[in-house]
């Protein structure tokens, strides 16, 4: 597990078995139970908060990172990879945190 991949996931209701998107430093999946990830949504805004992501990605079909949803969850509930962001998704993603989050400037 790292930083930028995705993978199926068991979220509690009522999300249910969706993608996610994983968040936390490479380094905490080997020490924490706990870790930060964003849900995959197919409802695509277009909105800065947002990173589009696709087949290229692993996905079925167009979806986003909304980065306005980071939620933790445990690490058990992760059941299968997906695939890995590039290093220009890698760097949107981190981008739309930073605006989600109001860490601009």
């Amino acid at each position: 597990m790292r930083r930028g991949e995705l993978w199926w996931a068991d979220l509690p209701p009522p999300d249910g078995r969706r993608p996610v998107l994983l968040l936390s430093r490479d380094a905490a999946y080997a020490i924490r139970d706990l870790i930060v990830i964003t849900p995959i949504t197919t409802r695509v805004r277009g909105i800065p908060a947002e990173v589009a992501l696709g087949p290229e990605e692993g996905l079925r079909r167009a979806s986003a990172a909304n980065l306005d949803t980071i939620q933790m969850i445990a690490k058990w509930r992760l059941q299968e990879r997906i695939g890995v962001l590039s290093p220009a998704k890698l760097q949107a993603v981190e981008e739309a945190i930073h605006f989600a989050l109001g860490l601009e400037g």
